[in-house]
This record gives structure tokens, sequence and C-alpha cells, in this order.
């Protein structure tokens, strides 16, 4: 995916040995001379300030554009500066960059406010760097957060609590290399998939996704009426006919998550009844709702919700996404709808997702780039 490219890139210009061959990544990063990522890498990417804690432990400062990103409402880097203020550094923006200085990280107990993944992997991937223990509270317990302090333990970090609302850090050891881990399937592309299944009709099994990362998806899903069954090694989507308009509010794990949020707004485009869809992470993450009506979805945009009343039939339209999951709900939806679509932003699905139209079309869709011979 084109954000796994990005971060190697970032990598790669601060002076890192990489190489991609297929899945696997090798990663060398002994030497990694600069301290400044270029804002040509981190305005592709928000995930890309996650370097700007280990920068500043390991050279003393940093330089790091303002990340950008999928555009749905404010998503301050407030947490990540105020976490590394805490460790000990000085930080200021200027001119559109973020710079951070430390004569000496020390460990320290980082509250947050609410919730954040990034916020949370970014303090631990710099809390092993820092002198000192570190404690986080209120920590965000993600599968994804788990699996971050899973690989560095295996580097030889020691942490403790991880999945849980607080974590320690004991930090200040090198880290050892030639270290091999293999991560998570991606819960979200696999909810993709599930949800893809669901609103074409289709007969689909996910190879590999797991379902002890995605509960309070399938269990929305089944309360719609969906047939979904766990089964050995993935998940198994049966034809279920028409299903029933259910309420949801996106929260944190274990809670519904807000990236599947757009999916579940196209699956409920053509369900029976109304389902009102409550956005409790980015309130204003409803540029798709307004993409979904074109297409001849009934959808009443409030704040931070949005009512969708079911209807018989979507028709194909241009369409444009402004965001990943919001770009690919679009194909979706486009998928159920009669006649041709035309989905614009394909530059965001290929962020989050490897191979999509290949993949789609396995599965039977009608699907291909523009440009593309198929």
């Amino acid at each position: 995916m084109a954000d796994v490219d990005t971060m190697l890139s970032l990598l790669g210009v601060l002076g890192a040995e990489v190489e991609r061959e297929g899945d696997t990544v090798r990663i060398s990063s002994e030497g990694i001379k600069s301290h400044e990522a270029p804002y040509e890498y981190v305005s592709r990417m928000r995930a890309s300030i996650y370097v700007l804690g280990p920068l500043l432990a390991r050279f003393g400062r940093a330089k790091v554009a303002l990340p950008g990103g999928c555009a749905f409402g404010p998503r301050p880097v407030n947490f990540h500066v105020q976490a590394l203020k805490t460790l000990g550094a000085e930080i200021s923006v200027e001119h559109g960059y973020i710079v951070a200085e430390a004569k000496g990280l020390r460990g320290a107990t980082i509250t947050f406010e609410r919730k954040s993944v990034g916020a949370t992997i970014h303090t631990l991937i710099t809390a092993v760097m820092v002198e000192g223990e570190t404690v986080v509270e209120n920590a965000a317990i993600e599968p994804e957060v788990v699996d971050v302090a899973r690989f560095l333990k295996k580097c030889g970090a020691e942490i403790e609590g991880e999945g849980t609302d607080r974590i320690r850090v004991r930090g200040g050891k090198p880290l050892r290399g030639g270290c091999t881990y293999g991560v998570i399937p991606d819960r979200i592309e696999a909810a993709t998939f599930v949800i893809a299944s669901l609103i074409t009709g289709g007969d689909v099994f996910v190879r590999g996704a797991k379902s002890e990362h995605m509960l309070a998806v399938l269990n929305k899903l089944r309360e719609a009426g969906a047939n979904v069954e766990i089964g050995d090694g993935g998940i198994r989507v049966k034809p279920s006919g028409r299903l029933k308009g259910r309420d949801v509010e996106t929260s944190p794990y274990p809670g519904f998550p807000t990236d599947v949020q757009p999916l579940y707004m196209a699956l409920m485009s053509l369900a029976e009844g109304v389902s009102v869809i409550r956005e409790g992470i980015y309130p204003d993450r409803f540029k798709h709702a307004y993409e979904l009506m074109r297409l001849g979805a009934d959808i009443d945009v409030g704040e931070g919700y949005a009512v969708v009343k079911g209807v018989d039939r979507l028709t194909g339209a241009p369409v444009s996404g402004a965001d990943l999951r919001g770009a690919a709900a679009l194909v979706l939806a486009a998928l159920a709808a009669e006649g041709e679509s035309v989905v614009y932003g394909y530059e965001h699905i290929a962020r989050g997702y490897e191979n999509f139209t290949e993949k789609f079309r396995n599965l039977g869709a009608n699907m291909s780039l523009e440009g593309e011979i198929t």
C-alpha cells in the first residue's frame, strides 16, 4: 500500500537502508544521519509524525513537517507534542515544521486527555529510547498498539501493560537488530471485504481475518441480519438477503471503529428501515454521505450524526472520495448500484489497500482503473 511505501521512502531519505520484497521489508537504521523529515513525504501521511520522537531521542533535535493525510475534520497533533514535552522536549512550530530539541529526554508519566492510537504508538517508540521509566495513562488499546508493543519487546524493549489503559516502558537500553516479526492482519481491510460481500449479496471467505479484533463490527452486522460465520482461519460471509437498518456509534476499541463507519453507511443505504450513525471519534467525518446521495442514497447529515433511510436501489453515477475509507465506501456502493459508476480519488484508496482492484476482480467485480488494460 502507498502508506507503507511513503514511510519506507521517508526512512530512506533519513539514511536508513530499506529493502522491500513482496510483503517482507528489511530495514537497517544504522545509517540514519538526518534529523529532518521533509514536507514532500510527511504531507502524504499523518503517521509520518512517528519519526519525530525517535529522531529527537537519537540526535537531541528533530525537524518534521506538519503531517498530512486524510481530510475529515480537525485532527491536531497536540497529544504527540505534549507527550514529548512531558519527556523533556522543547518544541516550536516554524515555517510549517515542528522543531524539537532536548538536551536529554527522561522518562515521565504521560496522561492523554482522550485515547489516541497515533499518540500512544508515537510515545511507545520514543519511550523505549529514553532513560528511565515512562508510564502512559489512558493509553489506546487497539490491536495495532498491542502489535507495535510486541514488536518492540521482541527487539529487546521492556514494556508492560499493552492492551490496557496503562502502559509502562523501561527505556534507555539499545534495541537489538536481527528481529523478525509478522504484523497482524488489517482488521479494517477485512471489514471492507465482509461488507462488500454483504452489499452485493456475495459468498466470500476472508482468509486470515482475526474475528477477535472485529467483534463490534461482526456483532452489529449480525444484528442487522447478516449471515457471518467465524471459521478456522478467517470469516465466511454468506448471502443474507436484505439487511435491517441498525443504529451504530463509533468509539475507541473495542467499540465500533470510525474507519468502518463510511463502509457501514454504504451498507445501510440499502438496508430496510432507518439507521442512525453517530460519529464519536471524528464528528465531521461525513463527506462520503453527500457522494452516496449522488448514487441515490437517502441520508440526512446532522452535527456528529447521519440518518440513513434505506432505499430499494442505488444507481450508477460519478462520485469522488475525499479520504481513504470514504473512497472505499463509494466503491462498495458502486458495486451494488445499477449501471456504471466512476469513483474519483483512487489515490486515497491506494494509501491503505494493497492490490485493491485486483482482489475485487478476483471476486467477480467488474472494476478497472482508468487507463488500465484488463
